[in-house]
């Protein structure tokens, strides 16, 4: 069946480039680094192999075409920050080791844009920092939390993450119920697809290569088993987040969760006046069932949110992705959030699948005993930690001197998920569980006791 490409999201159908595929594996071969997967981990991957070790033979394993899964869907927030936050880091490699790990993905949020500008990748970076909107009193307190043990804990500043008052926040962003927020620093809005596919084109300028149209089927020590041929490496990447599950043995590793998308048609200077997001600042407030917008580069909100089922058996949906009664919700809370958006053209619904780990600890890693890596997890955060992850693979496979190879997530080996129908009844359990604590806390402005039990069973 013929995939139309540009249907797979707004930035792909608006990308100025040509989405043809590139050619196949050819047959049988041999390289000295083959990575499974055509998205910014495997890229960024690619990318800093290359720019160590120029002399390498490096593959890239594609089954549809650079871009085609979340690296070409999201909501283009890269913003520094883990799904197991520094908590969880500090609980695994102690304070130290997790302060380094939050400056470097702070760092990686800033080495995306300094590649775009080195490669000439127009992704329309814009580093405006994120403004989160408090609601309700639960959220407000969560967030006043959030910020006084971060600077404490964490040597934070508010240089990092600050609060705001209720008329600091609205002149960020003026939308409904706002009674305070928390603006975050290290975030930049871009255009995702037009980051991958061009990081795809600095990757062959550089010397790697890159096959698309070519499902892999295996992983295994020394070789990755396609439809088209037997690649051999001495060293295998898996970089294939929400699709790994369809890899031979790999089923209960990460499971497969939709994350939506609508875009609005663009707005005109008269309604931004009103909205605010003068720089491009990327946007959510702090309910459970994450919500996530930015006002892209030609003057849209790209607004998405949580809340599609899991499909039994790690089951992706094409149909789901492109319209669904969820994508519908989605339009609800963004008119709710700005009323003046009431009856405005919505130009593209969309989703895909991001890769969530049993503990939501997103890892990265290399057996040298067996050659085989990977990275991943990130739990529809991987813009920012997926370059990061990339450095730090190409540091590891090539035995390169630097502080990010003990960083806490490498190494980390998460419990496989529980097996059907477990899984299936656990994770939209949680999600209904998460849609009716935030009703809870609208109403009566507590945080939901219930929503923090079910976080602490979720990791």
């Amino acid at each position: 069946m013929t995939v139309d490409y540009r249907s797979l999201s707004f930035w792909l159908d608006a990308h100025p480039g040509t989405l043809d595929p590139r050619p196949p594996l050819g047959g049988d071969t041999q390289v000295d680094v083959a990575i499974v997967g055509g998205g910014y981990t495997g890229l960024w991957t690619a990318y800093y192999l290359l720019r160590l070790d120029p002399k390498l033979r490096v593959l890239v394993i594609e089954k549809e075409i650079v871009g085609f899964g979340a690296s070409g869907r999201n909501g283009g927030w890269c913003v520094g920050e883990l799904a197991a936050g520094p908590d969880r880091q500090e609980r695994v490699a102690g304070n130290d080791a997790a302060r380094r790990l939050l400056r470097e993905v702070f760092d990686s949020v800033d080495e995306v844009g300094r590649v775009a500008e080195r490669e000439s990748i127009d992704c329309h970076f814009a580093k405006g920092g994120t403004i989160r909107l408090a609601r309700n009193q639960a959220q407000l307190a969560r967030q006043r939390a959030e910020v006084a043990h971060h600077q404490h804990t964490f040597g934070l500043t508010d240089d990092d993450l600050h609060m705001l008052d209720a008329g600091e926040a609205r002149a960020h962003l003026n939308a409904t119920d706002v009674i305070g927020g928390l603006f975050y620093a290290h975030t930049a809005a871009l255009d995702p697809a037009r980051l991958v596919r061009g990081l795809g084109e600095a990757v062959e300028r550089q010397g790697g290569t890159i096959v698309e149209q070519t499902g892999a089927t295996a992983i295994e020590s020394g070789r990755v088993v396609t439809e088209l041929g037997t690649v051999r490496a001495e060293v295998v990447v898996r970089a294939t987040e929400g699709y790994t599950p369809t890899l031979e043995g790999h089923g209960r590793a990460l499971s497969p969760l939709y994350s939506l998308m609508v875009a609005t048609e663009p707005l005109g200077d008269d309604v931004w006046a009103e909205i605010g997001l003068s720089d491009r600042q990327t946007f959510s407030d702090d309910r459970h069932m994450v919500i996530y917008g930015q006002r892209t580069a030609d003057g849209r909100i790209a607004f998405g949110g949580r809340g599609a089922p899991y499909g039994f058996g790690s089951r992706i949906d094409p149909a789901i992705e492109q319209r669904s009664r969820i994508h519908d919700r989605i339009v609800a809370s963004l008119v709710e959030l700005f009323p003046m958006l009431e009856g405005i053209g919505i130009t593209h619904r969309w989703g895909g699948v991001l890769g969530v780990p049993r503990d939501w600890y997103p890892s990265v890693g290399f057996d040298r005993t067996t050659g085989i890596a990977w990275a991943g997890g990130y739990v529809g955060e991987g813009v920012s930690p997926s370059n990061l992850a990339g450095r730090t693979l190409a540091d590891l496979i090539t035995g390169a001197d630097s502080p990010r190879v003990d960083l806490p997530w490498v190494g980390h080996r998460s419990r496989k998920w529980e097996p059907e129908p477990i899984r299936w009844l656990a994770i939209n359990g949680a999600l209904a569980v998460m849609g009716q604590a935030d009703r809870s806390e609208s109403r009566s402005g507590k945080d939901s006791t219930l929503a923090k039990l079910m976080w602490k069973l979720m990791r």
